[in-house]
């Protein structure tokens, strides 16, 4: 499965590790392998996720980062959809 990002996830991710590269390079480099690690799994599990109230939107905690990934699977592959802190308010 090929793993595609929204405009909006990309943006999410880039800022929270703009954020963190300006306190924590090392931080912003272990969120990034950390995001590429759960990814890689999601490409070959992609139901590891749980799914959410939103209708087809799963959700993946970075486990050792307070991130979530929401992200939706179809028969092209997985749509990252939205990257946000898990103390943020969510969407639903």
């Amino acid at each position: 499965m090929s793993v595609r990002y929204t405009l909006a996830a990309t943006r999410q991710i880039e800022a929270a590790l703009d954020y963190l590269a300006a306190c924590s390079p090392e931080a912003a480099r272990a969120l990034r392998d950390r995001v590429l690690t759960v990814l890689a799994h999601l490409d070959t599990h992609p139901h590891m996720g749980h799914m959410t109230s939103l209708r087809h939107i799963r959700r993946f905690p970075l486990g050792t980062h307070p991130y979530l990934v929401d992200y939706s699977i179809d028969e092209e592959g997985i749509t990252v959809r939205r990257f946000r802190h898990a103390s943020r308010r969510p969407l639903a």
